[in-house]
C-alpha cells in the first residue's frame, strides 16, 4: 500500500463525478481517522496517505460539504481541521439542529 495516492488538479466539469469520488475518498479517510493530509478545493483534490473507500459489504455514503479546506490526521486519532461538518450525505450544511425533548417525570 502506498502512502502516496494519486492527485486530481482536473478544472474542468466532465470531471464532476471524479472530484465526488476524490471528495468521497478524503470523507472516508477522515471519518475513520486515517493518517494522512486531505487538500479540496474546487478542482483540486490532494489526498496523501489515507485509503480509497472499502465498499464491501455496503458502498461508504460519507460525503463533505464545504468547497474548500484542509485536514491533517496523525496517528493515535489526533486530526486537525477546517472541516466542521458532517459526514452524513443526507444532511446540508445548514440542517445541522440538535433538540433534545423533556419527556414529563409524571408518576
Amino acid at each position: 500500500m502506498s502512502i502516496f495516492t494519486k492527485i486530481n488538479t482536473s478544472t474542468k466539469s466532465t470531471s464532476l463525478n471524479k472530484d465526488e469520488e476524490d471528495l468521497r475518498a478524503i470523507a472516508y479517510s477522515m471519518d475513520l481517522l486515517i493518517p494522512g493530509l486531505y487538500i479540496w478545493f474546487p478542482g483540486l483534490k490532494i489526498r496523501l496517505g489515507g485509503n480509497t473507500p472499502d465498499d464491501e459489504p455496503y458502498r461508504y455514503p460519507g460525503t463533505i460539504h464545504d468547497a474548500y479546506g484542509i485536514a491533517l490526521v496523525l496517528p493515535g486519532y489526533k486530526i486537525f481541521t477546517t472541516y466542521q461538518g458532517t459526514y452524513d450525505p443526507r444532511e446540508t450544511p445548514d440542517s445541522r439542529t440538535t433538540t433534545v425533548e423533556r419527556q414529563s417525570d409524571a408518576i
